[in-house]
């Protein structure tokens, strides 16, 4: 499936303030305060890149490489209003929101003869946001996204990490995740129709929406310096529901792996 995974941090919660506050005490009873002029605007981002080893599609036991790419938006200040966290890798705390995109790459018989018969997929673009709750040992978020671009139908992931820092430039974390999607989604990915059921010889499948998959991932983010990152992650998914009784998965397997490595910049 080589898909793309895109995520942007845009909110945290307690960092939520808004800058230029006239909070400088007067030196003398009777001397008025001074009052700070509002801070500049700034934008404070990380961009990553990389490559991934993942399923051709959803569903299939064939793998390959492909790029991967990620974009972290971790602080904004437009002029008094200030939200998430200013600072080189300055973390998250508290509750927060945040952006999520992803992309998934077109599916054809052409690059995967086993398709012979389906109608070939379009690639999609996903936009969305998700919610997040983080401490210092532990993260859990929740995503939802729509395909702008392709697929026109909803999906979403929700995940728990556990979070160890052994020690200032290393940072583990490990969790569950399960992933879900709306009817037109899975019938996107995992629906037959009855002419393709008939080009193909597979069964004639209506998918039905829910969870789709659940699994796991180990992800690793080793800091070079300030700036610069190595990143890596392993993924388990095993397919759910209208995932796992579709004929295209009895093709291939429900159990779908992934494995990405990269680098980023703050």
């Amino acid at each position: 499936m080589n898909r793309l995974a895109i995520s942007f941090v845009l909110v945290g919660i307690p960092g939520l303030a808004f800058a230029g506050d006239p909070t400088v005490a007067a030196p003398e009873p009777l001397v008025a305060a001074p009052v700070a002029a509002p801070a500049g605007n700034a934008l404070s981002f990380r961009l990553g890149l990389g490559a991934s080893y993942a399923p051709d599609y959803f569903g299939s036991d064939s793998y390959s490489v492909g790029p991967a790419f990620s974009f972290g938006l971790n602080h904004v200040r437009l002029g008094r209003l200030e939200i998430g966290t200013p600072g080189l890798r300055a973390p998250s705390r508290g509750f927060g929101l945040h952006g999520a995109a992803g992309f998934v790459a077109e599916r054809s018989s052409q690059d995967n003869p086993e398709l012979a018969g389906l109608d070939k997929v379009d690639a999609s673009l996903e936009l969305g946001f998700g919610v997040h709750y983080e401490t210092e040992a532990m993260r859990a978020f929740a995503d939802v996204r729509y395909g702008v671009v392709g697929h026109n139908s909803w999906v979403g992931e929700a995940g728990i990490d556990a979070i160890l820092r052994p020690n200032d430039r290393l940072t583990l974390s490990a969790g569950p995740r399960v992933q879900f999607g709306s009817g037109r989604y899975a019938d996107r990915y995992f629906g037959v129709t009855p002419a393709e059921a008939t080009a193909s010889g597979l069964a004639a499948y209506d998918a039905a929406g829910g969870i789709l998959g659940l699994g796991a991932e180990i992800k690793a983010d080793y800091a070079l310096n300030d700036l610069w990152s190595v990143e890596g992650a392993v993924t388990y998914n095993r397919l759910q529901n209208s995932g796992a009784e579709s004929p295209i998965t009895g093709l291939g397997s429900r159990d779908q792996y992934s494995v990405r490595l990269g680098v980023s910049r703050q």
